[in-house]
């Protein structure tokens, strides 16, 4: 019987290497040998054999019987930068609604059940979790993840929900139809926004980015807090700007949207 040629073309050596690599996090900053093969589940000698290749690689070094990452990890994100055009298009789109709204503005991409920051124009810190460039927040419970998931195929939106719709604060939507519905919601207004759903005291706005094609590739953020803002007041002031911000990006990224199109995703 014939092996599946996705099975044939898979480097399990690789899928390791970046496990190992990804396990340094802020709780394992300096992990140890055991601390790595505990977060991995890989055996010992294999997660030694992978850190004496990525030192050698010159990824990370070693202290003692501690590990950290070097400076060269930061290339792997530079060079997705450096190769994304859309990151350098929306920027001085960023900055402009950072300007005018006097929050911080960022975009974001969907990866698996994550929303992913690609770019980002930080004011002040408004989360209790570091916010930059690479970190991972949950789709299903962030105004990002909300609009990535509202144009994103059923068959996503399905692996979202199979894997569970857990209540990060007492104000998460759970339940699967009602969380259909939210997205539903988001496609017939245009833009989301989320309030104390990923955390308390969290306010966001999102819009989505569109391509030449004018598939949804990116969602364009604005966030904020309960202490200086509302939700009525972001419907009000903020979702304008954002709205116009996100069909700039779209427009210099080759979007052609129709009259009637904009008029759709005009806020009340």
């Amino acid at each position: 019987m014939a092996s599946d040629p996705d099975e044939r073309d898979f480097i399990q050596s690789i899928e390791r290497g970046f496990a190992v690599l990804l396990a340094f996090d802020e709780e394992r900053v300096n992990p140890n040998l055991a601390e790595l093969a505990a977060a991995t589940g890989l055996s010992r000698p294999a997660v030694r054999r992978i850190l004496l290749t990525l030192q050698r690689l010159g990824y990370v070094r070693a202290s003692g019987s501690r590990w950290s990452l070097t400076p060269r990890v930061l290339s792997i994100g530079q060079h997705y930068s450096a190769s994304h055009a859309m990151i350098e298009v929306a920027h001085p789109h960023l900055l402009d609604l950072s300007v005018k709204t006097g929050e911080s503005a960022s975009l974001a991409e969907l990866d698996g059940r994550d929303a992913v920051y690609v770019a980002r124009v930080p004011v002040r810190r408004i989360m209790s979790i570091n916010v930059s460039i690479g970190t991972r927040i949950p789709a299903f419970a962030t105004s990002m993840g909300r609009v990535l998931l509202a144009w994103a195929p059923d068959a996503v939106v399905g692996e979202i929900i199979a894997a569970g719709l857990p209540a990060l604060t007492r104000h998460t939507v759970t339940d699967v139809d009602a969380f259909r519905g939210v997205l539903r919601q988001v496609r017939s207004d245009g833009w989301s926004i989320v309030a104390e759903e990923l955390e308390i005291g969290l306010l966001s706005v999102s819009a989505p980015v569109r391509d030449r094609s004018g598939e949804v590739v990116a969602a364009l953020a604005s966030s904020t807090s309960v202490g200086r803002s509302s939700v009525e007041a972001i419907r009000r002031d903020v979702v304008p700007l954002l709205l116009d911000a996100a069909k700039r990006i779209s427009a210099d990224l080759g979007y052609r949207s129709s009259a009637q199109a904009d008029r759709a995703v005009t806020p009340p």
